[in-house]
């Protein structure tokens, strides 16, 4: 069986707005990387780089529009160990459900996938918050 990360997430925005957060590079850069090259079309692909060095690229597998992002991605130079991410996104009585799937190749090691976008996305779940909390200490 492959090693998966699957987490759930609720917003009170739109699905156009998650959507918009998890696919336009300059909402990328204020949440998940510090530099985002992204093209969300089937057949795109994508580069993320962080301060620390650490580059990841992806390439675009399916594209439906406020509902559904497939994309495989990998570090740099180590094809062999691309995992697929899977961004739902469906309507929720609070505003918008998204349910975040990494899975890892068959033959991986658990421990080497480390679901970025399931905790990336938790952090961008918590930035409402934390905004409000640094207006409110202003």
């Amino acid at each position: 069986m492959e090693p998966q990360v699957r987490r759930e997430v609720v917003f009170a925005e739109t699905p156009e707005e998650v959507w918009r957060a998890l696919t336009e590079p300059a909402r990328l850069e204020e949440w998940f990387a510090n530099d985002v090259e992204l093209t969300p079309e089937r057949g795109g692909c994508g580069v993320f780089r962080w301060d620390d060095g650490s580059v990841r690229v992806a390439a675009v597998e399916e594209v439906e529009p406020a509902r559904r992002f497939v994309f495989r991605w990998h570090e740099e130079g180590r094809d062999h160990e691309a995992t697929r991410v899977e961004l739902v996104l469906d309507e929720a009585p609070a505003g918008t459900r998204l349910t975040v799937v990494e899975t890892a190749p068959a033959g991986l090691r658990a421990s080497a996938l480390a679901g970025e976008w399931s905790w990336g996305v938790e952090l961008l779940a918590a930035l409402p918050r934390i905004h409000r909390l640094a207006r409110a200490a202003a």
